[in-house]
């Protein structure tokens, strides 16, 4: 008969934590895959020599590529399109940097930078090691920025001084280069004139006298989504989630982070120039449109209250389509962009709010943004999981200048 001798107490311990530690790591490797492939042994040793001397940092570079699955999973036909000069060098990287540190590292969507000169060498340098991305610069030539022929030069410049003496920001600003490839979320710096800011934000790339073959190679993947990056703007926030996919399995045709009211003495005869064509052009209006977002009383008058274009995710094809196309090219012709202050903002808006449905129109609310003076800053929950780094007390959200509760009643 076999006599069982006891463990000693020091021996069972030690083969209950390794009987653990077995169990522990057999149990991740079948529930996670890539646990299973960078524990290996062979994984290991081949780690271990390209991390000599930098152990952690290429464990952290490692691991965030390895996070999100969407980085090679299905992605949307989508940009991130800037327009910038070689002087914004400064904003643009730390846009550049906030955008890839908080979302596009873990998806690569392109770039596109468009520039009315040549870009730079040390420019190019710059922002290329900000990303993996591809990234595409564009020359928008010098001889297409100008102010049309057909604009009464007396009536703008009266126009000017109007403006001038009304102390608005801008106004005296003489025209500068306006035949700019819009992509209509086409961005101008800070630097450049306010005019050329303005209809260089509208202008159709589809077709037509706007696309020139120097650029159009740039322009013909912008398909179906892009969104508007400007030089020195901050996201706050980790998406943990495709926002242009989102919009794309939503059936979103445009969305906004911050809403406030324009200012009225820019625009005085956008509204009516806008009701002459609904007026003329019914058909194009849709019926579940959010009219109530941009009036108080049924569309004789408008609240002011616009989406802010600085920061916008839209459908390209929205913008070409046979509504819009025909709306800008009425607007234009009115000269409002030259002889007033029309506004890139107030006419994206308006369009959206009338040729789209209201429930196209999407608020990421959980995408923290700021472009000065104003931002927006998820709260709660949401600021948590995106490990936001904004102050949840400043946010434009609900002060008396904000327009988000007219849209928001749009689905009470």
């Amino acid at each position: 008969m076999a006599v069982l001798f006891p463990l000693s107490t020091p021996k069972r311990y030690i083969i209950t934590v390794l009987a653990t530690i077995i169990s522990l790591h057999y149990l991740l490797t079948i529930v996670y895959e890539d646990y299973g492939r960078i524990s290996s042994f062979g994984n290991i040793n081949e780690r271990t020599g390209e991390r000599h001397g930098n152990d952690n940092v290429s464990m952290l570079n490692y691991n965030s590529l390895q996070t999100f699955q969407n980085m090679t999973g299905p992605r949307a036909n989508a940009t991130f399109v800037l327009l910038a000069r070689n002087s914004d060098l400064a904003g643009v990287v730390n846009s550049i940097q906030s955008a890839e540190d908080r979302f596009n590292r873990h998806y690569h969507y392109p770039w596109v930078l468009l520039n009315e000169e040549p870009f730079t060498d040390e420019f190019k340098e710059r922002v290329s090691v900000l990303t993996r991305a591809p990234i595409f610069f564009g020359l928008i030539p010098k001889e297409h920025w100008f102010q049309p022929d057909w604009i009464d030069e007396d009536r703008a410049r009266a126009g000017r001084q109007k403006m001038m003496a009304q102390r608005i920001i801008y106004g005296g600003s003489v025209p500068g280069p306006l035949w700019c490839s819009d992509i209509v979320t086409c961005v101008v710096s800070i630097q450049a004139s306010f005019s050329n800011m303005n209809y260089c934000n509208h202008i159709d790339t589809t077709g037509g006298s706007f696309i020139y073959p120097s650029y159009q190679p740039l322009l013909n993947f912008l398909n179906t989504v892009s969104i508007r990056v400007e030089p020195d703007v901050k996201f706050f926030c980790d998406l943990d989630y495709d926002p242009f996919l989102y919009m794309q399995e939503h059936d979103k045709v445009y969305s906004f982070t911050i809403s406030l009211f324009e200012w009225e003495p820019t625009i005085p005869t956008l509204w009516q120039t806008v009701k002459d064509f609904i007026g003329e052009y019914p058909q194009y209006v849709e019926n579940h449109n959010a009219m109530d977002f941009l009036s108080n009383d049924g569309g004789k008058t408008y609240n002011l209250c616009h989406f802010w274009s600085n920061f916008e995710i839209a459908d390209m094809n929205f913008w070409r389509s046979e509504a819009y196309t025909a709306f800008f090219e009425y607007l234009e012709t009115k000269g409002g962009f030259y002889y007033e202050r029309w506004g890139d903002a107030p006419v994206h808006s308006i369009a959206a709010a009338l040729f789209a449905r209201r429930d196209q129109i999407h608020f990421f609310r959980d995408i923290g943004y700021r472009h000065e003076p104003f931002q927006h800053c998820p709260l709660g929950e949401q600021w948590t999981r995106g490990r936001c780094s904004c102050d949840q007390k400043d946010t434009f959200d609900y002060t008396q200048n904000s327009c988000l509760k007219k849209f928001e009643k749009l689905f009470a």
